[in-house]
């Protein structure tokens, strides 16, 4: 007789009866995350209502789950329940077949010898922002960063030369991403469909987005000029039967780079700058090695191999600070994953905010320090112990334009412009879609002038 397989229990966060860890997790989400991780280890189960959730803390858990088992999980009805209003089957909420037919289609765009094309505009948006700022002058940093990425997914993604958030199409994505936000953040979220305020402005700028997204695929259709931005080259793709992409897919894929494309960086670039800005030491570092490769000129892709302690720095930042801090997906059946089982319907979980602060992968892991990503640094990380951008089939396919873009407005401001955080204010996180500061930070521009 076959002996059976013994499998261990998975260590449980004990909640409140009928809610669980709901009221904790809502009040205090990372906090909470981090007892989980605390108390649990590498693997803890917890509840969040009728839902069980498993916490995956440990890299080759993680790595079973993203990569080993990828298709053994989907992303869960409340994900989709929260994207689908919004980025329709866009490639973040796609599942199966369709999920790797448009990957495999969309991958082309985003290698790296395609996005360094649009270094130049990165680069060109950044110097043009820069240049509005007075010396002495006090800004949102959050608020800067989220209207230059914007302006520049914009422009290489429908080639569209002005587009920030106080723009209809940028303030229509900025109510989509806040609906996103409230359905994840609410056990029972109220329906669409009800002519609440909320829904009724959710509603006109999913309206707005989806007519302005048309236009732009209908002028592209109709256009004979080559364009080499993101929306034509969608356009251009065919799968391997010659056919192309329906209407409906291109404009939730458009809607979908275009909400993550400028999002996630932003809040690197809104953490990396307050870093810099409470380490003094660290910015001079960043600023003499721009100031050494750059001398006065404007940076080119070319340049950022020469500039790998800014490189460093972001990457750091992300450690400390991942702008995507949790994501989930959902059991199909029961898996076994090293000997613990996820049963069918549980939710895994995996944070990179928990995950970066192993002290056996990082010592000392709040403190800030980039040297922690020097190459050879790089090189003894357990693989799968920094996940800023997920890992396996779902690793986010603009990867390597976030952190060329971030390498490069990194580059591009330190060489003129000096932030000081402004005295008291309480920096707090607020993790919603992404980790954002929960009211802004508010900074002061000095402005160098012997970079200028």
């Amino acid at each position: 007789m076959a002996s059976q397989r013994v499998t261990k229990p998975i260590p449980t966060i004990r909640g409140l009866p009928g809610i669980g860890s709901l009221a904790e997790n809502n009040k205090d989400r990372l906090g909470f995350l981090l007892r989980v991780a605390h108390e649990c280890g590498d693997i803890g189960s917890f509840r969040m209502g009728p839902f069980t959730a498993v916490l995956l803390n440990a890299p080759e858990l993680i790595h079973s789950v993203l990569v080993e088992h990828a298709y053994d999980f989907d992303k869960g009805a409340v994900v989709h329940k929260a994207l689908r209003p919004v980025i329709g089957n866009g490639l973040l909420n796609s599942e199966g077949d369709l999920h790797r037919r448009q990957r495999k289609l969309m991958a082309p765009a985003f290698q790296p010898r395609h996005i360094v094309s649009y270094a130049e505009s990165m680069v060109s948006y950044g110097q043009r922002m820069q240049e509005g700022w007075n010396d002495g002058a006090t800004i949102d940093i959050g608020h800067e960063m989220t209207k230059l990425t914007m302006s520049i997914v914009g422009k290489v993604l429908f080639d569209a030369e002005v587009l920030t958030e106080s723009d209809e199409l940028g303030a229509a994505m900025t109510s989509a991403l806040e609906y996103i936000t409230y359905i994840g953040s609410h056990l029972l979220p109220l329906p669409l469909s009800w002519p609440l305020p909320r829904n009724l402005r959710t509603r006109r700028a999913l309206a707005l987005l989806r007519s302005r997204m048309q236009e732009m695929i209908d002028e592209r259709r109709e256009s004979s000029e080559e364009k080499d931005d993101l929306l034509s080259i969608l356009l251009r793709t065919r799968e391997e039967d010659g056919t192309s992409m329906s209407d409906e897919q291109i404009r939730d894929e458009a809607v979908t780079l275009f909400a993550a494309g400028h999002e996630t960086v932003a809040t690197a670039l809104t953490w990396a700058w307050y870093l810099l800005a409470k380490h003094v030491e660290v910015y001079q570092q960043v600023q003499q090695e721009v100031d050494r490769v750059l001398q006065g000129r404007i940076p080119t892709y070319t340049d950022l191999t020469s500039l790998p302690y800014t490189l460093q720095v972001l990457k750091e930042t992300m450690r400390l600070y991942p702008p995507a801090y949790g994501f989930g997906r959902v059991a199909l059946h029961d898996v076994e994953v090293d000997s613990y089982v996820i049963r069918a319907g549980q939710g895994a979980l995996v944070s990179p905010y928990t995950l970066h602060r192993r002290p056996d992968s990082f010592p000392n892991p709040e403190q800030f320090e980039p040297e922690r990503f020097t190459p050879e640094n790089e090189k003894r990380l357990p693989r799968y112990a920094y996940l800023p951008f997920s890992a396996g089939p779902r690793i986010c396919i603009g990867n390597h334009f976030a952190l060329m873009e971030g390498h490069l407005l990194l580059t591009t401001l330190a060489q003129h412009i000096t932030f000081e955080v402004m005295p008291g204010q309480r920096v707090e996180l607020d993790p919603q879609v992404t980790l954002r500061p929960k009211s802004g930070i508010k900074m002061m521009v000095r402005r160098r002038n012997a970079a200028t």
